[in-house]
């Protein structure tokens, strides 16, 4: 565990194939020793989606931690150049140029702060005094259309494209990342997830499951409501929480 101002983090983790899948093309990492954690997602439909995601985490589980977080950050973007220019080599050497590529969503926590860093639709959640808000914007084209407008927010997860991303690690020469940076309090509770468990658990549900005091039985929770509600994609969840430092 990794201690930031007054506060230490711990988190856990779950991970399931679904239902339908016979791979599981998740792939997570989960570092409170250096205050860093990540989920990516496989590009379903393509070709070695698991190869993808997992190369993603074996390349940022290398990163050094940084006593500031902007180099932290910077780290963490360039380890995601690289593992872009990787997956493109790969695809084009053993894949017949066919994308081998995947989502990633990533949170590094520094001296009171957290910074999010993700491509794709693998989302960051926070929930603080019961509120629970999502920090990441899907790169989809849904939500494209959902920003221009042209769908309600409602619409867009039973919208034919509900599926189709704008950006993900691998699917082309230059991967663009956002980031995002806020500073963190105490009993702070954050979720890193894959799309199989949105898909099945709304925010607010979220928030509720977010709660829990528990947090080692968060992700399982997450998991099994997912599966009950047939998880028709593979599910990953890792939820962290800014603890006192005694506590942790």
């Amino acid at each position: 565990m990794s201690e930031q101002a007054s506060f230490t983090w711990i988190s856990a983790a779950a991970t399931d194939v679904g239902h339908v899948r016979h791979i599981n093309e998740d792939a997570y990492l989960e570092r409170s020793d250096i205050g860093l954690w990540v989920v990516a997602d496989g590009m379903g439909g393509h070709h070695a989606g698991d190869v993808a995601s997992a190369s993603i985490v074996e390349i940022l589980d290398e990163t050094q931690p940084h006593d500031r977080l902007s180099d932290y950050v910077n780290e963490v973007e360039d380890r995601i150049i690289i593992a872009n220019t990787e997956l493109i080599n790969l695809a084009k050497q053993h894949n017949d140029n066919r994308t081998i590529g995947s989502t990633v969503v990533a949170m590094i926590a520094r001296d009171g702060h957290c910074a999010f860093v993700w491509a794709g639709d693998s989302r960051a959640y926070r929930c603080r005094d019961k509120q629970c808000v999502q920090l990441t914007r899907d790169h989809s084209q849904v939500e494209e259309m959902v920003q221009q407008g042209l769908l309600l927010p409602e619409e867009a997860e039973m919208h034919p494209a509900s599926n189709v991303i704008t950006r993900a690690v691998g699917a082309a020469e230059k991967i663009f990342v956002d980031i995002d940076i806020e500073e963190a309090q105490l009993n702070d509770t954050y979720l890193l997830c894959s799309d199989g468990l949105y898909k099945h658990i709304s925010d607010e549900e979220i928030a509720q499951f977010l709660q829990n005091e528990n947090l080692q039985d968060i992700p399982r929770q997450l998991v099994q409501t997912t599966l009950q509600r047939g998880a028709i994609d593979n599910v990953t969840v890792v939820v962290i929480r800014a603890v006192n430092s005694s506590a942790g």
